[in-house]
This record gives structure tokens, sequence and C-alpha cells, in this order.
């Protein structure tokens, strides 16, 4: 009796194993932070054939940990943060853009130039990031380099507050962060990241390979979608609408970021990914980026 009680229980684990296995098989999990440039997942949860589930993350750090050891297939992500777990090893692949301009360079009131930003400190979110670049491209406008200011990571929610109190003079950051600090009557734009660089790429689509190849066929159905909700995401009624359900920020926010941004191409295109490569040497952000052969679906 108590053999067949055995078996019965080990039969009952396996098969409760393999159900949640076979569920696991059926979800396509999708990482995000609740910012604009992660605007074109909004509503992918009801997208035809196929569920996906978004699973929102409060830092860079730990959501790409939950990409690179395959927690999640596929995030929105800073592009730069996937090409260097890339360069080391990581299997990723950059399926899409996240969005096209959308980063706004903010500082008080009283900076007029990039000049007046001579040592002053300065906030990002991550070294390893397309504000990184932007601000350095905003320095050597004027003669500067980055090693005239104090450069430090802040988490972006905490990026207005820290200009209204002026300890930081400017920070370059994801929307609606950079429309928060303006809006509050502290901050103004120096430079919206078409003034700094062209077809500039921030954050992307990117999915892991080892649920690419278990999957491949629903997440190239992610990716149809995805790419489907960006065109849908030019009508800024309907971009307003969305934003509403993924942040929690107030709507004039939401109005004033979405100014800044496009979805309408969200395309990688080979000339744009070499231009940032080469960028990320320049900078010393990556020493090693990955071809956009090896890196770029």
């Amino acid at each position: 009796m108590r053999t067949r009680l055995y078996i019965i229980a080990a039969l009952t684990a396996l098969l409760l194993t393999a159900c949640g296995r076979k569920g696991n098989e059926d979800v396509v999990k999708i990482a995000y932070l609740p910012i604009t440039h992660a605007l074109p997942l909004a509503g992918l949860e009801k997208a035809d054939g196929v569920k996906v589930e978004l699973v929102k993350y409060g830092s860079w750090p730990e959501l790409l940990d939950a990409l690179n050891t395959g927690r999640v297939d596929g995030a929105s992500v800073l592009i730069e943060l996937a090409m260097k777990a890339k360069a080391q090893g990581i299997g990723l692949t950059a399926v899409a853009l996240g969005h096209t301009d959308g980063n706004v360079i903010v500082v008080t009131q009283e900076t007029n130039s990039a000049k007046d930003l001579k040592g002053k400190t300065f906030a990002i979110p991550h070294r390893a990031s397309s504000h990184h670049i932007l601000l350095q491209e905003a320095l050597a406008k004027d003669g500067l380099t980055i090693d005239d200011v104090n450069v430090v990571e802040m988490a972006p929610p905490e990026m207005p507050s820290a200009l209204a109190n002026k300890q930081i003079a400017g920070y370059c950051v994801a929307e609606p962060f950079g429309a928060a600090g303006v809006l509050a009557s502290k901050g103004k734009v120096l430079y919206r990241s078409d003034e700094l660089w062209h077809e500039s790429i921030c954050c992307g689509l990117v999915v892991n390979n080892k649920a690419y190849k278990e999957k491949k066929a629903l997440i190239d159905k992610v990716i149809s979608a995805y790419e489907k909700q960006g065109k849908e995401l030019e009508d800024k009624e309907v971009a307003l609408e969305r934003a509403k359900t993924l942040l929690t920020q107030p709507e004039e926010v939401l109005q004033k970021s979405l100014q800044w941004i496009s979805y309408a191409d969200l395309k990688i295109k080979k000339e744009a990914y070499s231009d940032l490569a080469e960028k990320v040497k320049k900078y010393g952000i990556i020493d090693n980026p990955p071809s956009y052969e090896d890196f770029v679906k």
C-alpha cells in the first residue's frame, strides 16, 4: 500500500510539472519598466494567436538579469545594456526599436548651454545608456568632455525632484520623466535627442535566444503585433490612452512626453546601429559591441 501511494504521488508530481511546463510554453513573457519608451507593449496581451504576459520591473539591473537568465522571454530594454550582455556571451537578439527620438536633456532654468554644466552634477539612469551618449554629445558641442561634469546614476522617478531641489543641474532619462521635470516649472529642455544625434537608438525589444528557439512561432507573432502597435501609436490620442494603461503619470505629463517621441518605424536599421556601435566605443561604454549581423534580427 505504501509503495502504491509513493507511485501515485510521484505520477501526480510529474503530471503537475508537465502541465506547468506546457502552460509556460504557451505564454510569452515580456519585461518592461513603466516608461513611454516601452509603450508599444501596451495592449500586447490582446495580440491574436499568442498569450503575452507583461512583467513590470523597477530597475534596469533587475530587468536585465531576468532577460539574461531566461526568466522572461524578452524585454523592452536599454539597447546598450543588451549589447553589453551580448558582448559578454549572453544569447540575446534585438528584434525592434522601442521608439525613435523621445529623449531630452533637462536642465535648471538658469542653465543656458552645456558650458553652464561645467563642474556641476548631472544625472543619467545608467552609464551604459544612450542618455550618457547624448550628454557627451551635448558637452562636445561646447568643447567640454565628460570629465568636466560630475555624472551620477539615479533612479528616473527621483530626477525631477532632484533637479527642483538643486541636487543636480540637469538630467537625461527615458520619458515621461523629462516632461515631468519641465512641467514642474523647475526645468527646461536644453536639447532634444534629434538635435544632437540623428536616428539615435535608445530602447529596443530584445529576446532571449533560448526562448526564441523554443517559442519562435509565438515570439514572431509578438514581434509582428508589436510593430503594428507602433504604427497605431502615431495617433496621439491612441498613444495617450495606451500610456494611461501602462504608466501612472498625470495626463498632462504624458501628453508633453508624447510630443517628443515617435513609434512609426521600429525597424533597427543597419546604418543607425553602426552609428550607435561607433559611439559606444568612442565614449568608452562598450569596447567590443556586437555586429549588426550577430545581434539584430
